[in-house]
């Protein structure tokens, strides 16, 4: 069965990829609400293809969402500015495609199982500053809602993401933690904990799972 978790990231998966395609200066709401539908109009028609050859789906994954993702901000916020400020450039660039790799090949397939159930953006809220959320609903296949909050910041006039909030659970936070942990755990050696984070990312899930059991009605 489908954790919680996975079916909130369906969303967060489906709503992404063609963000990069979305037009200049388009509010973050209607940038969600526009793409959803052509995302999963495209994953219908290529799933069987992306079924086939999962690599080739998280290598796409990864080249069409990746410019909408605030990677570089996104990092920081895991590493914290106490691990942050030591890592050099090239370790930044390392942890950041190894945190999206990692997430792209574990939830790719979560989006693959996805069967048009229903998914749902709330209206548009206050986007007059730098920082904005988007809210959205999925419905799952045992009819179940899950939230979803996106959180979005402008940067250079486009809106980029910046952390997802899955039926409660703070992604970002929760790889915060994570990070620091293994830290710990790697005696604070920095190469070892970003050559790594894929095993870490496999950890969170094992605990959104644990939090997730129970869908919000």
């Amino acid at each position: 069965m489908i954790s919680t978790l996975r079916r909130g990231l369906l969303v967060l998966l489906a709503a992404l990829p063609l963000l990069a395609n979305a037009a200049p200066g388009q509010s973050a709401h209607d940038l969600i609400q526009d793409t959803t539908n052509r995302m999963l109009a495209d994953l219908q028609a290529n799933k069987e293809k992306y079924k086939q050859d999962p690599q080739d789906f998280y290598a796409a994954l990864n080249n069409i969402v990746g410019p909408v993702v605030d990677a570089e901000g996104i990092s920081k916020s895991i590493m914290t500015v106490k691990y942050s400020r030591k890592a050099t450039p090239a370790q930044m660039q390392r942890f950041q495609e190894n945190f999206k790799r990692g997430l792209f090949q574990f939830y790719g397939n979560a989006l693959l199982e996805y069967n048009n159930q229903g998914i749902t953006v709330d209206p548009a809220k206050d986007e007059s500053g730098d920082r904005t959320s988007v809210n959205m609903t999925v419905k799952g296949s045992n009819g179940a809602i899950y939230p979803v909050q996106y959180t979005l910041e402008k940067i250079g006039g486009e809106w980029k993401l910046r952390n997802v909030i899955i039926n409660g659970i703070n992604i970002g936070k929760l790889f915060r933690d994570q990070f620091a942990d293994a830290m710990q755990r790697n005696g604070n050696d920095l190469d070892k904990t970003i050559d790594g984070w894929a095993g870490e990312v496999a950890k969170a899930k094992q605990e959104t799972d644990k939090a997730a059991a129970k869908p919000a009605q």
